[in-house]
């Protein structure tokens, strides 16, 4: 019987525009700028209003209006435009399919989180945005792949920052006929998949979103037949509560290889983006113990398809559970292994300090073949802090590999560099991106047209701050000094860095407030402004970041500031994009080595801006002494204490001494020759370095074709 994804939106359009309502369902559109501009032109000020919504834009945008456009000659060449791009990209052969026709069956890849736009707010940060641009990524290399993860009822939470810099989490429910999903059904039926917890039964139905080629499967337990307390579980992302958080892992493992065999795909390799997803690899050994075999060999068997990437060696991105819990929701489960309780816990055992926990990490670690961290630092603590799994073996022998994280270039390129890469590099840049030596052609770009770009950004990027603080201002309940700083004294000329990121406290947001006095005199320096736009989130239940907001906002808010420090409430993709694509300096001050990659730099580099940043994660890499500025050095130090105070005071220093005088050194038309030096060594490191496209072929090379040559 064949399964049906039946998207619930209807749209009344003119003939000659109908095809907006089939591109509005399918997220193509979110990382092709020219395809958002069709809905954009429909109603600029709608779709603002909307949050870049054309589902909804297209539901609840005049008749009249849309009788008025598809009559628009101008409107209709680029509509016509943009399909021809639409339907080229769905009916060429894709690079997959010319070069590698060994993978005919698909790669499944679980995720606790996406975020591929911000009208789906199923993302909570760095790892979400990953695994959105890995989609992406696979759709225009035409990779077979399938994911899953789950549809939150509430999608993640909207920030407010109080007039005494707390965070405010506000939870909404979703509209989803407002959003690109589909119900997958059967018969006229949703199909749904059940867990067995010793004390009842969990249902979860599944929905579909279109990222272009691939298709994304979401898990959601508001289904009838579930109890209330069952019905939240797929509500949020994260719970705190370990209980919903157990439950929620083992439906995303166990149920999501249940609900992929339940639509009829037999992948080659299945991919964990993060433990969360571990409980996957005991459901496919089930599997293969309800066909006669004995665990071992069924997990061995199973190992070779298995690929684990662990993204942080920060305990608190590593869930491990206490025994208690797993007894409560998998009693039932490990006899369907052929296992007692003891080898069902040994499995995945860490002896802690306080007593024996079950950890997913080793769950993924000791039953998948291949397992990688995201940069090469990364790979090196990794493998030093999972050693303990293989005593018989040196560190570096450790089979923990790694593959450096990448940015999908056209979701986070702004609009105006294709024109301008098109005419200097080539009408097939895009295709070509990451070869170095295309990318070198970016110096014959001319230093006028590359700075008037980046001018445009800026000012693009002031105009959205002070648009965001008139919205709030309207509302009510906003004090005058939260305008002030929330952006409406931004200069678009002044020297404008960025730090945007989760609040965790081991990303220190408040390390360039170590010596405000000091940082006051450099902001403020008469004819070298200087400008620090923040912006981030700490999860609801992690008090100490919340507390870090508050310090930087407190700091954000004296007067003495002048307007120049910004604190900028409910970061999201839409703003991230507005930041990396129009400051100058991008910052990032991790204690080393906890950053395992980042990418919201790697997104401002192709856009011109410079980091300045720890030598940790992915800028250890691509720092070279021309592409943006380091902090600290590249060592371990005595204890955090000193580690702080010698990044801060070569934070400052590196800002005094280099970064504003080179800014402000312009030239008689008003440039900076030695920054837009910079600005194109950027370009040229990152683009082809630090893209998906180089990191999705590694992938394939390393992990994904011996994965699928061994299931043959």
């Amino acid at each position: 019987m064949k399964f049906l994804s039946t998207p619930p939106q209807k749209f009344t359009l003119p003939k000659r525009i109908a095809r907006l309502g089939a591109l509005a369902t399918n997220l193509w559109w979110a990382w092709h700028p020219e395809a958002a501009r069709l809905f954009g032109r429909l109603d600029y000020d709608l779709w603002e209003q909307l949050g870049h919504n054309p589902i909804r834009l297209l539901r609840e945008i005049d008749s009249a209006r849309l009788s008025l456009i598809a009559k628009d000659q101008d409107y209709l060449a680029s509509y016509d435009e943009v399909f021809e791009k639409y339907d080229s990209y769905f009916q060429k052969e894709t690079w997959a399919q010319k070069e590698l026709p060994e993978i005919k069956d698909s790669i499944a890849y679980f995720s606790m989180e996406y975020g591929l736009h911000e009208t789906l707010p199923i993302y909570s940060g760095g790892l979400g945005v990953l695994a959105g641009d890995h989609l992406k990524e696979s759709s225009d290399l035409g990779l077979p792949l399938i994911a899953v993860g789950f549809m939150y009822a509430q999608g993640y939470f909207s920030q407010r920052i109080s007039e005494d810099g707390w965070q405010e989490a506000l939870n909404k429910q979703l509209t989803f006929e407002d959003l690109p999903v589909a119900l997958v059904t059967k018969n006229n039926q949703p199909v749904t998949v059940e867990i067995k917890f010793p004390d009842r039964t969990l249902s979860a139905q599944i929905w579909e979103v279109r990222v272009g080629r691939v298709p994304l499967y979401l898990l959601d337990s508001n289904v009838p037949s579930n109890s209330e307390y069952d019905r939240q579980l797929t509500a949020r992302l994260y719970w705190s509560d370990l209980d919903r958080r157990i439950m929620q892992e083992i439906l995303l493992g166990i149920g999501g290889v249940r609900a992929l065999r339940a639509l009829g795909y037999a992948p080659a390799a299945w991919h964990m983006n993060e433990g969360h997803a571990a409980f996957l690899t005991l459901e496919r050994a089930r599997e293969l113990v309800a066909e006669g075999f004995a665990f071992a060999d069924a997990a061995q068997r199973n190992r070779a398809q298995n690929i684990f990437t662990t993204h942080t060696p920060v305990p608190a991105g590593n869930d491990e559970f206490p025994l208690w819990l797993v007894d409560k929701y998998l009693a039932n489960y490990w006899g369907e292994l052929g296992l007692t309780r003891e080898e069902f816990v040994q499995v995945a055992a860490h002896q802690q300090p306080h007593g024996e926990t079950y950890s997913m990490p080793i769950l993924a670690l000791k039953l998948s073949a291949k397992s990688n961290g995201v940069s090469a630092l990364h790979g090196e603590v990794a493998r030093e802090m999972w050693s303990f799994l293989w005593k018989d073996q040196a560190v570096k022998d450790v089979p923990i590999d790694h593959v450096t994280n990448g940015v999908h270039t056209r979701n986070w390129l702004a609009r105006r560099f294709n024109p301008l890469l098109e005419k200097y590099l080539g009408a097939d840049w895009y295709e070509r991106l990451d070869e170095r030596a295309l990318m070198e052609k970016i110096d014959s770009i001319p230093n006028a047209e590359l700075w008037n770009l980046h001018l445009h950004l800026k000012r693009k990027l002031a105009f959205y701050l002070r648009e965001r603080v008139r919205e709030r201002w309207t509302h009510g309940g906003f004090h005058p000094v939260q305008v002030v700083s929330s952006g409406v004294l931004i200069n678009p000329y002044a020297l404008t860095i960025g730090f945007a990121r989760r609040f965790a406290t081991y990303k220190r947001a408040s390390l360039v407030l170590s010596d405000v006095e000091r940082l006051i005199q450099i902001i403020n320096r008469p004819n070298l402004p200087v400008q620090i736009i923040f912006a981030g989130k700490a999860h609801p239940a992690d008090d100490p970041g919340k507390q870090l907001i508050q310090k930087v906002y407190r700091t954000v808010k004296q007067a003495e500031t002048g307007g120049r420090l910004v604190f900028i409430e409910d970061y999201d993709m839409n703003l991230a994009r507005y930041l990396v694509q129009g400051v100058d300096v991008w910052l990032n001050t991790p204690r080393r080595p906890y950053e395992a990659s980042g990418t919201s730099g790697m997104k401002a580099a192709i856009n011109g801006a410079l980091n300045f940043s720890v030598l940790d994660g992915w800028w250890r890499e691509a720092y070279d002494g021309q592409n943006g500025w380091s902090i600290g050095r590249d060592q371990a130090y005595e204890s955090p204490e000193i580690q702080d105070a010698a990044d801060a005071e070569d934070l400052y220093q590196t800002l005094e001494n280099e970064i504003i005088p080179m800014y402000y050194d312009h030239d008689a038309k008003e440039m900076s020759q030695a920054w837009i030096a910079r600005m194109k060594s950027a370009m040229k490191t990152v683009i082809p370095q630090f893209s998906t496209r180089r990191m999705l072929k590694q992938y394939i090379e390393k992990f994904y074709i011996p994965a699928v040559k061994s299931k043959s």
